[in-house]
């Protein structure tokens, strides 16, 4: 079993920032990646970046690209999501998930279903 706890989250100005975390426990692979995703009231759930846990290589879906960086500290276990420029649009639960998939694409990583373990979500609110 591995376990993911997200923190983070709250209420912040258009135009703030926030840093989400996502601590990895458990039976990991030594291998793996972390995503984040997000899902709004009444939207399906959508990719929003993505890092191997090598870090060589990151995702991220067009709508954050230039003002989310997704990074990873491997001796603590935890993935961060530096939020920056938020807007209200952005507002959502945000839940980190772990694949052991650690070869592919954008559309690969994009993909709720690879993804075998998820983390109980925090909530992101912008208001205007």
């Amino acid at each position: 079993q591995v376990q993911l706890v997200e923190s983070g989250g709250g209420l912040v100005l258009a135009g703030g920032s926030l840093r989400l975390s996502c601590v990895v426990s458990g039976r990991t692979y030594s291998m793996y990646a972390i995503g984040w995703f997000r899902q709004a009231p009444g939207k399906e759930r959508e990719f929003v970046s993505a890092i191997r846990w090598s870090g060589d290589k990151t995702y991220y879906t067009d709508s954050v690209k230039g003002r989310f960086i997704i990074s990873r500290d491997s001796a603590k276990h935890t993935v961060f999501l530096q939020m920056n420029s938020l807007k209200p649009e952005d507002t959502a639960a945000y839940y980190c998930a772990y694949t052991r998939r650690i070869e592919g694409s954008y559309s690969d990583y994009a993909q709720t279903y690879e993804y075998d373990y998820w983390g109980q979500g925090t909530q992101v609110t912008v208001s205007s």
